[in-house]
């Protein structure tokens, strides 16, 4: 879960930092919407990243779990069938 604060935390900047560059910008408003057109690309880009990131490592926890609870459930059934005789 600590993904999910990093995000926040990427997001938080790129706000302020698009912000800053509005207020600080040398350029003219062409070349402004340009430059915030690419952040936003390339923050889109990384959200998209991060968020497959995040969806393969939910995958593979499940998958670690499904076997963790496969091989509980095999252990179980051994112990039932040597307490049955």
């Amino acid at each position: 879960m600590e993904d999910n604060g990093k995000i926040g935390w990427f997001l938080a900047g790129a706000v302020l930092g698009a912000a800053a560059a509005l207020l600080l910008a040398p350029k003219s408003g062409e070349e402004t919407r340009k430059y915030i057109g690419q952040t936003s690309k390339e923050g889109a880009s990384a959200m998209e990243a991060s968020g497959r990131e995040l969806m393969d490592k939910g995958k593979e926890l499940y998958e670690r779990g499904k076997k963790i609870a496969e091989d509980a459930a095999e252990l179980f059934d051994r112990g039932r069938k040597l307490v049955q005789g």
